[in-house]
């Protein structure tokens, strides 16, 4: 694994569709055992055209292999390991810090290239919404705002703890998941929807009936409208 995660993340960028030097970026996480090309490539199919907006670039990193012990330790692309997916179960932070740290010199590489901290937004879809949650609050710098679809944290998440002790305002977060979801409990993204209020944060919630442990039409419709809400066109 040492040799996985020391080299740099690779991602896929796909421009704004303006032709001119975007204003914001998104960040776009996929689940485990998934990649780059086929988180785009599924966005792209849920909305039957290309996921893209006019003026804001979007960054999808790829996940490197590890050994995933929920998969009896067989190698995956994963952003971190865990123990079991439960919410019940202590995460294993060394793991998480690996990628969060990664993600945050992407977030830097964008900043240097001329993009402001609030104007990008970071998630992702199960796995990567999680690791979307610790990248973006457990971090010294306030994004334009996190998404998190059809994800959880445990409930001793040390992202709750980071963000009690927080001496600023938290970025705004969006959670989204479908009450049929047999992988990630709907509960359980509920349950950290309502953590997350509790400590302040300015969070949306909302639950699709049906919809199983996949991405919609209807949530990405919603997403999209969200992300304009916080990253305006400000040209």
């Amino acid at each position: 694994m040492a040799a996985a995660v020391a080299k740099p993340l690779q991602r896929l960028i796909v421009p704004n569709s303006s032709g001119k030097k975007h204003t914001a970026t998104i960040i776009f996480l996929h689940g485990s055992g998934d990649t780059a090309i086929g988180v785009r490539h599924w966005l792209n199919t849920i909305v039957k055209g290309v996921f893209q907006f006019s003026h804001i670039r979007i960054i999808y990193p790829h996940a490197p292999q590890q050994p995933y012990t929920p998969l009896n330790g067989e190698l995956s692309n994963v952003w971190f390991d865990r123990r079991s997916i439960d919410a019940n179960v202590t995460e294993v932070v060394q793991s998480v810090d690996v990628m969060k740290d990664k993600i945050h010199k992407l977030i830097e590489d964008e900043v240097r290239s001329g993009i402001p901290y609030h104007r990008i937004v970071l998630g992702g879809f199960s796995m990567g919404g999680a690791m979307a949650l610790h990248a973006g609050y457990r971090y010294n710098r306030a994004l334009g705002g996190i998404f998190s679809l059809s994800s959880f944290l445990p409930k001793d998440s040390i992202v709750f703890k980071e963000i009690h002790n927080y001496k600023r305002s938290p970025p705004p977060a969006i959670l989204m998941a479908g009450d049929s979801d047999d992988l990630v409990k709907f509960e359980w993204t509920v349950a950290v929807a309502n953590i997350l209020k509790s400590l302040k944060v300015e969070c949306q919630f909302h639950s699709f009936e049906n919809l199983q442990h996949e991405m919609s039409i209807q949530e990405i419709n919603i997403l999209k409208e969200w992300i304009i809400q916080k990253l305006p066109d400000s040209r």
